[in-house]
C-alpha cells in the first residue's frame, strides 16, 4: 500500500492540498473546558489518515503523557494491520492521548488535529493513502468531549478556515486496540523512511511554527 511511487506523488498533490488549511491559523475552540487545577489523565482518540503523522505529532505536544497508534471502530477480531487495510473492517487508523488535563484541553488537543496533524476536508483519505480506514473521525470517550468536538467543527466552518468543508466525523468510541509493535514510534525511529520525511516532517515542522509553546 505505501509503495515508494505512490508515497511520492501522492504527497506533491498531498502538499498542494493541504497548504491552505496549514498556512492560516485556526480560531481558539469557543467552546472548551477550563484546564483542571490538578495533575491527572484522561484520553482522546483522534483519527487522521495514517497513523505514524498523528503519532508522531501529539508525541512532541507539551502536556501529552503517551500517543499509541491503533485502531477504533471495528472490532476486536479485525483490528489487525492486514485486516484493517481492506477498508472492509470500520476501523479507522487511529491514534490514542493520553494527556493532562492541567496542562492542555481537549479543545486545544482538537485545534492542533485541525492545524497540523492531517487534512479535515479530505474524504476517506489523507495525500497518497485512499480508503476508509484513512478517514477523518474523533472518537469521544464522553458527552462533554462529543459536544467540544461538534461546536468546533461547526465553528471552524463558518469561519470559513477551509476552502472545502469539514468532512470530519465524530462518533462515540467503542473502542480503541494499540496496532502492532512495529508501528508503534515509527516516525521517530524512521525519520529519514521516504513516507515519513515527505508526508510527516512537514506535519512536525508546522506544529513547532504554528504553536511553539505548546512544543515539548
Amino acid at each position: 500500500m505505501r509503495y515508494l511511487l505512490i508515497f511520492i506523488l501522492g504527497a506533491l498533490l498531498s502538499t498542494a492540498a493541504c497548504a491552505d488549511g496549514q498556512l492560516g491559523s485556526l480560531p481558539d475552540p469557543a467552546v472548551n473546558t477550563p484546564l483542571a487545577s490538578a495533575p491527572s489523565r484522561q484520553s482522546a482518540v483522534f483519527a487522521g489518515g495514517c497513523f505514524w503523522g498523528v503519532q508522531l505529532v501529539f508525541q512532541h505536544v507539551k502536556g501529552v503523557v503517551s500517543a499509541t497508534s491503533g485502531y477504533a471502530g471495528g472490532t476486536a477480531d479485525t483490528a489487525q494491520y492486514e485486516t484493517v487495510s481492506s477498508g472492509r473492517t470500520g476501523h479507522a487508523e487511529s491514534v490514542k492521548v493520553i494527556y493532562d488535563p492541567s496542562q492542555i484541553s481537549y479543545g486545544q488537543l482538537l485545534k492542533i488535529y485541525f492545524a497540523v496533524a492531517h487534512n479535515p476536508t479530505e474524504l476517506n483519505r489523507q495525500g497518497p493513502d485512499s480508503g476508509t480506514q484513512y478517514r477523518s473521525e474523533i472518537f469521544t470517550t464522553d458527552a462533554e468531549q462529543q459536544r467540544i468536538a461538534e461546536s468546533y467543527i461547526t465553528q471552524l466552518d463558518a469561519a470559513h478556515v477551509y476552502p472545502q468543508k469539514i468532512v470530519t466525523q465524530v462518533a462515540a468510541l467503542p473502542a480503541f486496540y494499540p496496532a502492532e509493535a512495529y508501528h508503534q514510534n515509527f516516525a521517530t525511529l524512521h525519520p529519514y523512511h521516504p513516507y515519513i520525511y515527505i508526508n510527516d516532517r512537514p506535519k512536525l515542522e508546522h506544529l513547532q511554527e504554528q504553536f511553539p509553546a505548546w512544543v515539548k
